[in-house]
């Protein structure tokens, strides 16, 4: 039974999805047919949509998805990579990625570096290579895709923000090391830095500090476990007197994160660390002006400073393991907007442009 996919087709920034039904191709070796349920709109997606962010094309954007398991191939897999068995109608996520686990830079902890690396969402239309994306029915997910059985409980609109928000966080917290008892400065708290303010407490956390230059999103910062907000602007450009404010003179903070991207905003972070201090930056992954650091104050003060682009299987188990335990506990489907359909996809981008809220999802 020959089986079809309606996908929406990006083919240049503000230009009309070309919506079309496509044929389900025979699955090769190890991969798997998926379903799409739900899918969120990343920041990177509405950058491409509006030019900001440049992108292979044409292709099918989203990678911020859920789905449940519609067919194997003839090679099934017995089990995700937790050891839990997989069926058909089972609800899954999976790794923005497909490479090689033997490849050097898996072997080092990043495959999402792999020289055959495969990124959903990211990667042109061909005729041999066309349900890549989550702006389609069906996802057809390669072989050595990391893949996890999920919980029925957890609400669709917060499932899908798993393979890429909360397990991005996941592996910045990683990279950050032991938060036990740590004061934590979250720079920008957009969906991955409200995330990472859940995620920090839930990791033991003594104090959650939140930076941005707006106060709404600080305000829900604090639903999320943020203990302190500290709001920058151009009337109040000093850092540390808005933090002695706040925090008191003696401030210590121990680990900054930085979601926002923004050049200032990552060299606040570097003065406001304490002795030993590490910073772990995300955001910046758009053409920007160059960072101004002191390398005097890196050395005297013995800091870290780290990149982090994606994420690892590590840490999407950390994410479905978060998620899992602590999706009542925070309202993460707050966060997200809509339930927009496919064939509405280009008044979900506009939405979403417009209004500025954490996520827009679009369900099928």
């Amino acid at each position: 039974m020959s089986l079809s996919s309606k996908v929406a087709i990006f083919n240049a920034p503000k230009e009309p999805f070309l919506l079309q039904e496509v044929a389900v191709k025979t699955l090769e070796p190890r991969e798997v047919l998926i379903k799409n349920e739900y899918v969120t709109l990343c920041r990177s997606d509405l950058l491409t949509y509006s030019g900001k962010r440049k992108e292979k094309t044409p292709t099918l954007l989203g990678h911020e998805i859920v789905g449940r398991i519609a067919a194997f191939s003839d090679s099934d897999p017995a089990s995700d990579v937790c050891g839990v068995p997989l069926q058909l109608g089972d609800r899954v996520t999976w790794g923005i990625y497909a490479s090689a686990p033997d490849d050097p830079l898996s072997k080092q902890g990043m495959p999402q570096k792999a020289t055959d690396l495969f990124k959903y969402g990211h990667e042109t239309i061909t005729p041999d290579s066309h349900l890549h994306g989550g702006l389609g029915e069906y996802i057809v997910l390669r072989k050595n895709t990391p893949i996890i059985k999920l919980n029925e409980e957890i609400p669709l609109p917060v499932a899908a923000l798993i393979n890429c928000a909360v397990s991005t966080v996941a592996g910045a917290l990683r990279l950050s090391g032991d938060l036990s008892q740590k004061n934590v400065l979250i720079s920008g708290v957009g969906m991955l830095g409200i995330v990472a303010c859940a995620m920090s407490k839930a990791l033991g956390a003594a104090q959650v500090i939140a930076l941005d230059t707006n106060a709404a999103r600080l305000e829900k910062a604090q639903a999320f476990g943020a203990d302190a907000c500290l709001l920058m602007s151009d009337e109040q450009p000093d850092v540390k007197a808005i933090a002695a404010t706040v925090l008191g003179d003696s401030f210590t903070i121990h680990n900054m994160i930085d979601f926002s991207g923004a050049p200032q905003a990552m060299e606040n972070g570097i003065d406001l660390l304490s002795i030993g201090g590490t910073a772990v930056w995300i955001g910046a992954t758009y053409p920007q002006r160059n960072v101004q650091i002191n390398a005097e104050q890196v050395v005297r003060k013995i800091l870290s400073i780290k990149g982090l682009h994606n994420y690892n299987e590590q840490d999407l188990v950390a994410a479905v393991d978060f998620i899992t335990q602590y999706h009542q506990v925070y309202p993460f489907e707050q966060l997200v907007q809509g339930a927009f359909s496919l064939d509405q996809v280009e008044t979900a981008f506009e939405y979403a442009l417009e209004n500025n809220p954490f996520r827009v999802g679009i369900q099928f």
